[in-house]
Protein backbone atom coordinates (compact mmCIF):
# COMPACT_ATOMS: atom_id res chain seq x y z
CA UNK A 1 0.00 0.00 0.00
CA UNK A 2 2.81 2.33 0.54
CA UNK A 3 4.28 1.74 -3.00
CA UNK A 4 0.88 3.07 -4.52
CA UNK A 5 1.15 6.63 -3.50
CA UNK A 6 4.93 6.45 -4.20
CA UNK A 7 4.00 5.87 -7.47
CA UNK A 8 1.32 8.59 -7.95
CA UNK A 9 3.47 11.07 -7.09
CA UNK A 10 6.06 9.78 -8.86
CA UNK A 11 3.74 9.95 -12.14
CA UNK A 12 2.60 13.37 -10.84
CA UNK A 13 6.20 14.73 -10.95
CA UNK A 14 6.86 13.27 -14.26
CA UNK A 15 3.34 14.69 -15.81
CA UNK A 16 2.96 18.09 -14.41
CA UNK A 17 6.52 19.13 -16.19
CA UNK A 18 5.47 18.22 -19.39
CA UNK A 19 2.17 20.12 -18.84
CA UNK A 20 4.01 23.51 -18.36
CA UNK A 21 6.54 22.76 -21.16
CA UNK A 22 3.64 22.52 -24.04
CA UNK A 23 1.91 25.58 -22.09
CA UNK A 24 5.06 27.88 -22.24
CA UNK A 25 5.35 26.23 -26.23
CA UNK A 26 1.78 27.27 -27.02
CA UNK A 27 2.30 30.91 -25.58
CA UNK A 28 6.12 31.28 -27.71
CA UNK A 29 4.06 30.16 -30.40
CA UNK A 30 0.83 32.63 -30.39
CA UNK A 31 3.71 35.37 -29.78
CA UNK A 32 5.99 34.31 -32.71
CA UNK A 33 2.88 34.61 -34.70
CA UNK A 34 1.12 38.03 -33.67
CA UNK A 35 5.18 39.28 -34.79
CA UNK A 36 4.68 37.78 -37.62
CA UNK A 37 1.49 39.46 -38.07
CA UNK A 38 2.63 42.91 -36.82
CA UNK A 39 5.95 42.47 -39.34
CA UNK A 40 3.95 41.51 -42.37
CA UNK A 41 0.48 42.80 -41.93
CA UNK A 42 -0.51 39.65 -43.56
CA UNK A 43 -3.71 39.76 -42.02
CA UNK A 44 -6.77 40.31 -44.39
CA UNK A 45 -8.40 43.38 -44.84
CA UNK A 46 -12.36 43.26 -44.90
CA UNK A 47 -14.99 45.43 -46.77
CA UNK A 48 -14.80 49.05 -46.49
CA UNK A 49 -17.55 50.09 -44.19
CA UNK A 50 -20.11 53.04 -44.92
CA UNK A 51 -18.75 56.23 -45.46
CA UNK A 52 -19.30 58.65 -42.07
CA UNK A 53 -21.38 61.71 -42.47
CA UNK A 54 -19.36 65.39 -42.32
CA UNK A 55 -19.02 67.16 -38.96
CA UNK A 56 -20.07 70.15 -37.61
CA UNK A 57 -17.56 73.00 -38.38
CA UNK A 58 -15.23 73.76 -35.84
CA UNK A 59 -14.95 77.19 -33.66
CA UNK A 60 -12.52 79.38 -34.67
CA UNK A 61 -9.04 79.00 -33.43
CA UNK A 62 -7.07 81.31 -30.97
CA UNK A 63 -5.65 84.48 -33.19
CA UNK A 64 -2.19 84.27 -33.96
CA UNK A 65 0.47 87.09 -32.99
CA UNK A 66 1.59 89.43 -35.01
CA UNK A 67 4.58 89.47 -37.15
CA UNK A 68 7.43 91.01 -37.32
CA UNK A 69 7.55 94.54 -38.62
CA UNK A 70 9.58 94.39 -42.08
CA UNK A 71 12.40 96.24 -42.98
CA UNK A 72 12.60 99.39 -45.48
CA UNK A 73 13.15 99.03 -48.35
CA UNK A 74 16.31 100.74 -50.82
CA UNK A 75 16.25 104.16 -51.94
CA UNK A 76 14.20 104.68 -55.10
CA UNK A 77 15.94 106.81 -57.79
CA UNK A 78 14.71 110.61 -58.01
CA UNK A 79 11.68 110.72 -59.85
CA UNK A 80 11.34 113.76 -63.26
CA UNK A 81 9.76 116.65 -62.41
CA UNK A 82 7.17 117.36 -64.82
CA UNK A 83 5.10 120.53 -64.89
CA UNK A 84 1.87 120.76 -66.90
CA UNK A 85 1.40 123.78 -68.49
CA UNK A 86 -2.05 125.51 -69.48
CA UNK A 87 -2.25 127.93 -71.74
CA UNK A 88 -5.13 129.85 -73.51
CA UNK A 89 -5.87 128.98 -77.30
CA UNK A 90 -3.90 131.43 -79.70
CA UNK A 91 -6.07 133.93 -80.12
CA UNK A 92 -5.06 135.99 -83.71
CA UNK A 93 -3.96 139.32 -83.20
CA UNK A 94 -3.34 141.87 -86.29
CA UNK A 95 -3.50 145.63 -87.32
CA UNK A 96 -3.28 147.35 -90.49
CA UNK A 97 -2.63 151.42 -90.94
CA UNK A 98 -3.23 152.78 -94.42
CA UNK A 99 -2.75 155.89 -96.23
CA UNK A 100 -4.36 157.17 -99.57
CA UNK A 101 -2.13 159.27 -101.28
CA UNK A 102 0.77 159.82 -98.79
CA UNK A 103 3.03 161.34 -101.27
CA UNK A 104 5.84 161.78 -98.76
CA UNK A 105 8.66 163.26 -100.92
CA UNK A 106 11.05 162.92 -98.14
CA UNK A 107 14.89 161.17 -98.42
CA UNK A 108 16.19 160.79 -94.80
CA UNK A 109 13.71 160.34 -92.02
CA UNK A 110 10.60 158.74 -90.83
CA UNK A 111 7.57 157.98 -93.37
CA UNK A 112 4.72 156.83 -90.89
CA UNK A 113 4.24 154.68 -87.84
CA UNK A 114 1.30 152.70 -86.42
CA UNK A 115 1.05 151.43 -82.92
CA UNK A 116 0.04 148.25 -81.97
CA UNK A 117 -0.48 145.99 -79.04
CA UNK A 118 1.94 142.88 -78.42
CA UNK A 119 0.14 140.27 -76.01
CA UNK A 120 2.91 138.17 -75.78
CA UNK A 121 6.57 138.30 -74.99
CA UNK A 122 7.46 135.21 -76.62
CA UNK A 123 5.83 135.93 -79.84
CA UNK A 124 7.24 137.44 -83.17
CA UNK A 125 5.74 139.99 -85.31
CA UNK A 126 5.28 140.49 -88.88
CA UNK A 127 5.48 143.44 -90.45
CA UNK A 128 4.68 144.35 -93.64
CA UNK A 129 4.74 147.85 -95.96
CA UNK A 130 3.26 147.79 -99.65
CA UNK A 131 3.17 150.85 -101.38
CA UNK A 132 4.72 152.93 -104.44
CA UNK A 133 8.57 153.50 -103.81
CA UNK A 134 10.71 155.66 -106.46
CA UNK A 135 14.33 157.06 -106.58
CA UNK A 136 16.40 159.59 -109.26
CA UNK A 137 19.93 160.44 -109.16
CA UNK A 138 21.81 161.77 -111.92
CA UNK A 139 24.91 159.59 -110.96
CA UNK A 140 25.36 155.92 -108.62
CA UNK A 141 23.03 156.40 -105.51
CA UNK A 142 21.26 153.55 -103.08
CA UNK A 143 18.37 154.32 -100.89
CA UNK A 144 17.01 151.99 -98.14
CA UNK A 145 13.65 151.56 -96.94
CA UNK A 146 13.61 149.75 -92.95
CA UNK A 147 11.44 149.08 -89.93
CA UNK A 148 12.00 150.35 -86.93
CA UNK A 149 10.27 149.55 -83.27
CA UNK A 150 10.23 151.78 -80.52
CA UNK A 151 12.81 153.33 -82.53
CA UNK A 152 15.18 150.62 -82.84
CA UNK A 153 15.71 148.77 -86.01
CA UNK A 154 15.06 144.97 -85.51
CA UNK A 155 17.65 142.43 -83.81
CA UNK A 156 15.92 139.15 -83.88
CA UNK A 157 17.42 138.01 -85.86
CA UNK A 158 18.51 141.07 -88.36
CA UNK A 159 17.05 144.04 -89.61
CA UNK A 160 13.80 144.35 -92.18
CA UNK A 161 14.77 146.48 -95.16
CA UNK A 162 14.60 147.00 -98.88
CA UNK A 163 17.03 149.26 -101.02
CA UNK A 164 16.76 150.53 -104.59
CA UNK A 165 20.29 151.59 -106.33
CA UNK A 166 20.68 152.86 -109.41
CA UNK A 167 23.48 153.93 -111.48
CA UNK A 168 23.88 155.79 -114.54
CA UNK A 169 26.40 153.16 -116.16
CA UNK A 170 26.85 154.19 -119.63
CA UNK A 171 25.72 157.37 -121.48
CA UNK A 172 23.43 155.72 -123.57
CA UNK A 173 20.95 154.95 -120.17
CA UNK A 174 18.99 157.88 -118.38
CA UNK A 175 19.32 157.54 -114.64
CA UNK A 176 17.51 160.73 -113.70
CA UNK A 177 13.73 158.52 -115.44
CA UNK A 178 11.28 159.26 -112.65
CA UNK A 179 9.72 155.95 -112.23
CA UNK A 180 7.38 155.08 -109.74
CA UNK A 181 6.66 151.10 -108.63
CA UNK A 182 4.67 149.48 -106.07
CA UNK A 183 7.11 147.56 -104.12
CA UNK A 184 7.23 145.98 -100.08
CA UNK A 185 9.41 145.80 -97.46
CA UNK A 186 8.22 142.86 -94.98
CA UNK A 187 9.90 140.34 -92.38
CA UNK A 188 9.77 138.94 -88.80
CA UNK A 189 10.98 140.11 -86.13
CA UNK A 190 11.07 138.54 -82.29
CA UNK A 191 12.31 139.15 -78.77
CA UNK A 192 10.21 142.21 -78.72
CA UNK A 193 8.43 142.63 -75.05
CA UNK A 194 4.59 142.15 -74.49
CA UNK A 195 2.81 145.40 -74.44
CA UNK A 196 2.26 149.04 -76.77
CA UNK A 197 5.12 149.02 -79.84
CA UNK A 198 5.47 151.73 -82.28
CA UNK A 199 6.18 150.41 -85.76
CA UNK A 200 7.76 152.63 -88.08
CA UNK A 201 8.51 152.56 -91.50
CA UNK A 202 11.59 155.41 -92.54
CA UNK A 203 13.38 155.99 -95.52
CA UNK A 204 17.75 156.58 -95.48
CA UNK A 205 21.05 156.10 -97.43
CA UNK A 206 22.67 152.71 -98.04
CA UNK A 207 26.19 152.02 -96.76
CA UNK A 208 28.86 154.07 -98.55
CA UNK A 209 26.49 155.54 -101.24
CA UNK A 210 25.21 158.94 -101.20
CA UNK A 211 21.40 159.26 -101.38
CA UNK A 212 19.20 159.91 -104.28
CA UNK A 213 15.59 161.93 -104.99
CA UNK A 214 13.25 159.41 -102.90
CA UNK A 215 9.59 159.32 -102.79
CA UNK A 216 7.07 156.95 -100.80
CA UNK A 217 3.02 156.62 -101.49
CA UNK A 218 2.89 158.32 -104.64
CA UNK A 219 -0.93 158.73 -106.25
CA UNK A 220 -1.36 155.50 -104.46
CA UNK A 221 -2.78 153.79 -101.07
CA UNK A 222 0.33 152.77 -99.07
CA UNK A 223 -0.54 150.73 -95.98
CA UNK A 224 1.59 148.89 -92.86
CA UNK A 225 0.24 145.61 -91.37
CA UNK A 226 1.39 144.00 -88.39
CA UNK A 227 0.60 140.53 -87.12
CA UNK A 228 1.38 139.28 -84.18
CA UNK A 229 2.71 135.17 -84.61
CA UNK A 230 3.07 132.35 -82.33
CA UNK A 231 7.18 130.85 -82.16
Amino acid sequence: MRSLPVCLFICLGLILPLCGTEKAKERNARQKDAEFIDKYNTCLQGPPGVQGRDGNPGVNGIPGTPGIPGRDGMKGEKGECITERFEEPWRPNFKQCAWNSLNYGIDLGKIADCTFTKLRSDSALRVLFSGSLRLKCKSACCQRWYFTFNGAECTGPLPIESIIYLDQGSPELNSTINMHRTSSVEGLCEGIHAGLVDVGIWVGTCADYPHGDASTGWNSVSRVIIEELPK
